[in-house]
């Protein structure tokens, strides 16, 4: 009997140990398997129907894509500076494995809790500052703005085009000089008439600014802000307008001849992707109508003659046929900012701090 007992201690001890081993490697199939967390952070509500649902948009595209490869979240409503850097240290700190922050003011911000935290991955939308662990992205909006730019200049009777602008940083001064490049060439003589608010989204002031085009003569309005007030304001006014960052037809049947939309979410996808691959890498992303980040859908109130021309841009553009910021490019000082025979680089676009020859509006000081 004993010795039966003795024989069958370094059979349990092994039954244990081989337990332990199972036990262990289930753990860490588990750990392997932990969903990526992955956080957003918004600089409107996710129901603006402009910028910030667009972003949300891409979320739930990703979410959808990766499904129990991520857990996200987001917070809306952040603004630029203090707050923004605190949400961010949070998600962080909160064991995020990647942080999409989606407004040009949090560039600064999510570059210093990037260095604080070297293990998180962060992705900054619009701005210009990368590291080792910070990407940045965005839509080059502005060939949909000189595709905008054409569309006002063949329906636009007064010569007076209305733009609803928010802060006069890189992004929307881009975006205005290249409709001005193409009332240029489309129809020499049209002016942008430019209203700031200083405000991302806050749908009275964009109503106001809206108006107070209109009073001046605008009779094509553009925006650079988040709700659809702009687009609500021609439609009563019974000008047309070209709707910002999501598809806004529907706040302006009578008024909306495109949209400038964004689509994220196949980024989103791409990037969340390569950091659960291990493969992702810091990148100046930027995509436009070829990569399908922007989107323009002409609506029928162009007549057909104009829709077909505007597809031509279009795919002269996909195709890199045309750039909009091709040379010869003049301030409104005269002074020649991109030589003949030459395109705007990335880095030229990415600074660029003054309006284009026709501009008549002063740039604020």
């Amino acid at each position: 009997m004993l010795s039966t007992l003795h024989s069958r201690r370094p059979l349990k001890k092994l039954m244990c140990a081989m337990a332990a081993v199972v036990g262990l490697s289930s753990s860490l199939m588990a750990v392997a398997a932990d969903p990526l967390k992955v956080g957003f952070v918004y600089i409107g509500p996710i129901g603006d129907h402009g910028w910030t649902y667009q972003h949300e948009q891409g979320r739930q595209a990703m979410d959808k894509a990766l499904g129990d490869k991520v857990t996200t979240s987001f917070v809306e409503n952040v603004p630029e500076g203090a707050d923004a850097e605190r949400v961010i240290r949070n998600m962080a700190k909160g064991g995020y494995d990647l942080v999409f922050t989606t407004s040009f003011g949090y560039m600064n911000p999510t570059l210093k809790v990037a260095r604080q935290f070297p293990k998180v991955t962060f992705e900054h939308a619009t701005g210009y500052k990368q590291d080792k662990n910070m990407g940045t992205y965005l839509a080059r909006t502005y060939e949909g703005r000189y595709v905008g730019g054409f569309l006002a200049a063949k329906m636009t009777k007064s010569k007076k085009i209305g733009y609803v602008a928010s802060f006069p940083i890189p992004e929307v001064l881009r975006d205005i000089n290249a409709i001005q490049l193409a009332l240029n060439k489309y129809n020499p003589g049209t002016e942008i008439k430019v209203v700031w608010v200083n405000s991302w989204f806050d749908p009275g002031k964009e109503a106001d600014a809206a108006n107070a085009l209109i009073d001046q003569g605008a009779d094509v309005i553009f925006q650079h802000t988040d709700s659809p007030a702009p687009i609500q304001a021609a439609e009563r006014r019974g000008v047309y307008a070209v709707g910002y960052a999501s598809d806004m037809a529907h706040f302006g049947p009578k008024a909306v001849l495109t949209s400038i939309v964004n689509n994220w979410g196949p980024h989103y996808i791409q990037a969340t992707q390569a950091v659960i691959d291990g493969t992702w890498k810091s990148q100046d992303y930027w995509g436009g109508l070829k990569e399908g980040t922007v989107e323009l859908p002409i609506s029928d109130l162009v007549p057909a003659d104009v829709k077909g021309e505007a597809q031509k841009i279009i795919a002269d553009i996909e195709s890199g046929a045309f750039h909009p910021f091709t040379g010869p490019i003049k301030d409104q000082t005269g002074a020649v900012k991109i030589p003949e025979g030459s395109v705007a680089t990335n880095a030229e676009l990415a600074s660029m701090n003054y309006y284009v020859e026709g501009v008549k509006a002063e740039l604020p000081k």
